[in-house]
């Protein structure tokens, strides 16, 4: 059968407090972004692999605070005074900086707005420890803060996050398709999201409906 073009549009993802399912795998990383206030000089580094859900709990916790959320790339451009004064900031995937300029705009954002009172949260991919920061002065405050890491999902989070998938892309997920993919798909967020986007692809393409069926053809492919 010839497959139907598909549009690659983009997913709106559910990222409010009551869309994050708390398992055991991350309800301590939960735990400690809910208690903010008591945080270590104010700051925490919230760990997690690729899909784990930092981003999602940085905008819980922004919803909260009232946080900026500003990506790592895009942190040399902004005026870090006035970032500071918003009191609360958020630093998406800290562990990716590199270049001089932003190590250092990273730097004068961390001292500025806990001089003021404020509070930082940064999400990385590993501990401040592995980061490749060159600039002494940064090293020592980021290893210096606390982490709260998201640990790989449990049943419970894996087919709590593929049920939302499937509601972010507004897709009914049939009843014995959860219970087939469990025990057969790679246990990481990350390959949940690349599994219920190539379901919705060839879905699409093929003009099948979604089953375990359909599944088995991307887990368990044969070389016909």
């Amino acid at each position: 059968m010839a497959e139907q073009l598909v549009f690659d549009l983009p997913q709106r993802a559910a990222q409010g407090r009551e869309d994050f399912f708390v398992t055991p795998a991350n309800a301590l990383a939960v735990a400690q972004i809910d208690n903010w206030a008591n945080w270590p000089q104010r700051k925490l580094v919230l760990v997690g692999a690729e899909g784990a859900g930092k981003t999602h709990l940085a905008h819980v916790w922004a919803a909260q605070t009232g946080a900026e959320i500003v990506a790592h790339d895009a942190l040399a451009t902004r005026d870090i005074a006035a970032l500071a004064g918003r009191g609360a900031v958020v630093i998406e995937d800290a562990d990716r900086i590199r270049d001089p300029a932003t190590q250092e705009a990273l730097f004068h954002l961390h001292n500025l707005i806990l001089a003021e009172g404020g509070h930082l949260l940064l999400t990385a991919r590993s501990a401040p420890n592995l980061w490749p920061l060159t600039l002494p002065d940064l090293q020592s405050r980021m290893q210096g803060t606390a982490t709260a890491t998201l640990d790989p999902p449990d049943d419970a989070l894996l087919g709590a996050l593929l049920v939302k998938l499937f509601a972010d892309r507004q897709l009914q997920m049939p009843p014995r398709l959860l219970p087939y993919l469990l025990p057969r798909m790679e246990r990481s967020c990350a390959a949940a999201q690349a599994l219920v986007a190539e379901l919705d692809r060839r879905a699409l393409a093929t003009g099948r409906k979604i089953s375990d069926r359909l599944a088995a053809e991307i887990l368990e492919p044969t070389d016909d």
